[in-house]
């Protein structure tokens, strides 16, 4: 039979590959191999990634069932930082799900942990998905505010962030309100 570990890469590699369905049975067997265990933390690990599985098929209810058990546990034994990732998974369900106040709830607290614990690159991009439910919502220009400053915490943008980031710098500049640039900034 094989371990946890095992049945977990397994799953990862089906949902990496698009195959949602195999990787939920894969994650319900890891489920079942890490409870046999005792390794509660893997779990409820195991139920985050079964969740996205399940979110990827459109199954958002069972999707945040299987999220609300994994954020409990890390509750229970403070582990912060995957606090911090379920409630950024769970926002992207209910943000799927087109409840926006939910979803821009469960982003503010996971950004609000991962600035907390020293986390900017996390910090960043759940700014950016917050900045995302806001220009959905049609507020333009919040938006371009918040998208402004999580790229500031992004260490390596991608091509079109750093197309972004130049936008809203001539936006900036146009309008009078750009920032001054920072030390790193000149020297660039």
């Amino acid at each position: 039979m094989p371990t946890g570990d095992e049945l977990k890469e397994k799953g990862v590699q089906q949902f990496m590959q698009g195959d949602y369905e195999d990787a939920a049975a894969t994650f319900r067997e890891a489920i079942a191999a890490y409870e046999s265990a005792g390794a509660n933390d893997m779990v409820a690990e195991m139920r985050v990634n079964l969740g996205l599985a399940l979110h990827s098929v459109g199954e958002h209810e069972p999707a945040l069932d299987q999220m609300n058990q994994a954020l409990a546990v890390f509750t229970q034994i403070n582990d912060e930082h995957r606090r911090a990732q379920v409630l950024g998974n769970m926002a992207r369900v209910y943000a799927k799900m087109g409840n926006s106040e939910q979803a821009m709830t469960n982003y503010r607290e996971a950004s609000s942990i991962f600035i907390e614990q020293g986390d900017e690159q996390n910090y960043g991009e759940t700014v950016l998905a917050i900045a995302d439910l806001e220009f959905r919502s049609g507020q333009l220009m919040k938006a371009a505010t918040t998208y402004e400053v999580g790229l500031d915490y992004i260490k390596n943008p991608n091509a079109r962030q750093k197309m972004m980031k130049k936008l809203l710098g001539v936006r900036n500049k146009i309008s009078g309100t750009s920032v001054p640039k920072t030390e790193d900034e000149d020297n660039a």
